[in-house]
């Protein structure tokens, strides 16, 4: 009964997106308008290619934007080293994310933009490239990408798979239940980034024997990426030497209205510490403009990174406008005050790349999404994550680093040491589980 209750909201679902391409197509040149789509490439969002199809077997990856394709970089590494033979292709739907991943996959992987979850989208793009198996990051459930994916028999997984708690209720609605029911039922693994993700996905009624658990592939990017440390761009490190013996914090992943908590904090501790330099880097750049803006009519020292402003004694704000370069600034400063989390609407940011880069965290009391991370670390170490409850608290958390170098070496090292413990074996065991349940099975029926 189920079943067939889930193939009716699909056959529904499919009409429905078939009935509104026209609408749906206009809203893609809006967002091109916007600056949202790709000026040139955004016909790739309608399953149109702009790369040709190599012959031999082929495995797509696909993630939504930068944070969950950046998670998938290590697995598509270690699927070009340990299988020359399998072509891959790496889709995400995001311009911000096609900017920097483009620059971080090996040579060789094909980078396209994904289609929208359009019936004629979704069958040209599966049709042209003819993918033997796919792989999914985190929650991209989408219905007609899934079901006719697996009608043209083709292997699906689902990594570092995660349900936010506001999908979690909305799909388990009795409305929406049996249609996620279905699409689940269509993979052939599943790996949730932790254990509660698991159960939720079966409490969504996923196949028990599909899931197969693994840690956050975060933590694995964040540690590499940190020992990259020949990759840090000549112009990051002149500012170390710009910051010269001034103490430094920064606030990152900075959403809309965040920019008032974080500037309460700042206009603070300047007045205990007036040599110090906030770094405020928000979650979308063009934020940065508005506070630079209001700072600027303050009478406010400001330099914008965009700009390529030099530090002057006067300046105690430094505001960085440009996409790729959050994990560079991580080494630049002792303390990182990670955002998304200090307004009721919002569900934290990833906090893995701070600690790996040797930074005391704090953050936040409104962490959503990365509500297992931060209990994974203090699980690791009670001083591998600070979390405040709000502006006064900040405060008095932050004076006490700056006050304390003992207090402040011993949380840096705590954070470290905690997301380098997490992340041992992560991107192991999950190409391991993909190599038995999907790519083996690639292999045999190509």
């Amino acid at each position: 009964m189920n079943r067939k209750r889930g193939d009716l909201l699909y056959q529904c679902y499919r009409a429905l997106t078939y009935t509104f391409s026209p609408l749906i197509r206009l809203h893609l040149q809006w967002r091109r308008f916007r600056g949202l789509e790709h000026g040139r490439r955004w016909p790739e969002r309608l399953g149109r290619p702009s790369a040709p199809r190599p012959p031999g077997p082929l495995l797509w990856f696909h993630a939504v934007s930068l944070g969950e394709g950046t998670a998938a970089i290590p697995v598509i590494k270690r699927c070009v080293e340990e299988r020359p033979d399998l072509n891959v292709l790496m889709t995400t739907t995001t311009v911000s994310a096609f900017e920097v991943l483009k620059n971080l996959l090996p040579a060789g992987v094909i980078y396209q933009f994904a289609p929208v979850d359009l019936p004629t989208a979704v069958d040209a793009f599966l049709g042209y490239w003819k993918p033997n198996g796919i792989i999914l990051v985190e929650s991209e459930l989408w219905p007609n990408l899934i079901i006719r994916a697996s009608q043209s028999g083709i292997m699906l997984a689902l990594i570092n798979a995660r349900i936010s708690v506001k999908s979690l209720k909305l799909w388990a609605s009795p409305i929406v239940a049996p249609l996620i029911t279905l699409m689940l039922s269509k993979f052939t693994l599943i790996v949730p980034l932790s254990m509660s993700q698991g159960v939720n996905f079966q409490l969504l009624q996923a196949p028990p024997y599909i899931i197969s658990f693994s840690a956050d592939l975060k933590y694995s990017v964040a540690v590499c990426e940190c020992d990259s440390a020949n990759e840090v761009p000549q112009c990051v490190q002149d500012l170390r030497v710009e910051f010269g013996c001034r103490m430094v914090w920064m606030a990152s992943s900075i959403h809309k209205g965040e920019e008032k908590v974080i500037l309460g904090v700042h206009r603070k501790v300047v007045q205990v510490h007036p040599n110090i330099v906030t770094i405020i880097v928000p979650r979308h750049p063009q934020h940065c403009h508005d506070i630079a803006l209001s700072l600027k009519n303050e009478g406010q020292n400001v330099a914008l990174r965009s700009h390529h402003d030099k530090l002057t004694p006067e300046t105690t704000i430094y505001l960085v406008d440009t996409l790729g370069e959050l994990r560079h600034f991580y080494r630049l400063t002792p303390i990182a005050v990670v955002g998304g989390s200090f307004l009721p609407a919002l569900a934290g940011h990833n906090i893995s790349e701070a600690a790996a880069a040797g930074c005391a965290i704090l953050t936040g009391p409104h962490v959503g999404h990365f509500t297992h991370m931060v209990s994974a670390m203090k699980l690791q170490n009670p001083l591998a994550v600070l979390q405040v409850s709000g502006e006064a608290n900040l405060v008095s958390a932050l004076s006490e680093l700056l006050s304390d170098h003992n207090i402040l070496e011993a949380r840096r090292s705590a954070a470290k040491q905690a997301v380098r413990a997490l992340s041992t074996g992560v991107v192991s065991r999950v190409w391991n589980l993909l190599a038995s349940h999907v790519i083996g099975e690639v292999s045999c029926s190509y």
